[in-house]
């Protein structure tokens, strides 16, 4: 009877840990509304919502009762993931103009832009909320759970997911910043094998964070976040939109790319494309 009354405790914490980041999100996502009206860049939203999402992952392992190596674990693995995203995006937008995205959004959503956008922002709240739910699950379990070895798998994929992406990522802007470059699309390094790899391995650092939650009372309800990010990025915000920006200024040369390379996991590139 004790025992299923602090599990359904950690349970109530953890949800209204959500409730709490979720409406502390939307407030925040108000105000960065009304600055992207002011400096007309809606996309310093990409920025706040990593941003966001490391934050609350601290947030909730610093206010949670849980074990304290299970939340200084998840907090390291959601605020190092949040700040080094949060930190590639500034400095890849920073002094350029608005992300093609957003300026196609623009044009589609015309004089609707900015209610829409504002809708947008707020959905993105509930994202930020979304994907915070590991951090509740973990920081509210139970003070005697124990490290288990899906903790320590778990801390292993999304280590692998995460050096992956900061890789992925430093190889695309090298390439974008070298002079001598002759091809219009990268195919270096890790993007010689994915057209996306940034993504794939942005997807393996939720199913390393999910794995890691699995030993937490309904810890298994983490495995929704890595599920709805592989939705999202190959259905919805990232590779579908990514990918039109990609042949609206690339064309042919994009193309041949999509016809050689594998969209999402790595592989080994295809030789018979003429």
């Amino acid at each position: 009877m004790e025992e299923q009354l602090q599990f359904q405790g950690a349970a109530m914490n953890g949800w209204m840990l959500m409730i709490e980041g979720c409406a502390a999100a939307m407030i925040a996502m108000v105000f960065l509304w009304l600055i992207q009206r002011r400096i007309g860049n809606a996309g310093i939203v990409d920025v706040a919502w990593a941003a966001g999402i490391g934050s609350l992952f601290v947030i909730f392992a610093a206010l949670g009762e849980g074990p304290t190596a299970h939340r200084l674990a998840i907090a390291i693995m959601g605020g190092l993931w949040g700040l080094r995203l949060a930190v590639h995006i500034h400095r890849r937008g920073h002094g350029k103009p608005e992300d093609g995205r957003y300026a196609e959004l623009r044009r589609k959503w015309g004089p609707d832009f900015q209610p829409k956008l504002l809708a947008f922002y707020q959905l993105q709240a509930l994202t930020i909320a979304f994907f915070s739910l590991p951090a509740a699950l973990i920081s509210t379990s139970p003070s005697d759970l124990v490290w288990a070895a899906w903790n320590s798998a778990g801390l292993i994929i999304w280590a692998v997911g995460w050096i992956g992406e900061w890789i992925a990522d430093a190889q695309l802007e090298a390439f974008k910043r070298d002079p001598m470059k002759t091809e219009s699309v990268c195919q270096r390094g890790l993007w010689r094998y994915s057209r996306h790899p940034n993504y794939f391995f942005e997807w393996l650092v939720w199913v390393g964070i999910a794995i890691f939650c699995l030993p937490a009372p309904q810890g298994w309800l983490a495995a929704a976040c890595p599920a709805a990010m592989l939705y999202v990025l190959l259905r919805v915000t990232g590779i579908p939109a990514t990918e039109a920006q990609a042949l609206r200024s690339k064309g042919e040369a994009y193309r041949r790319y999509q016809q050689q390379t594998s969209m999402f996991v790595p592989w080994p590139p295809r030789k018979d494309v003429i």
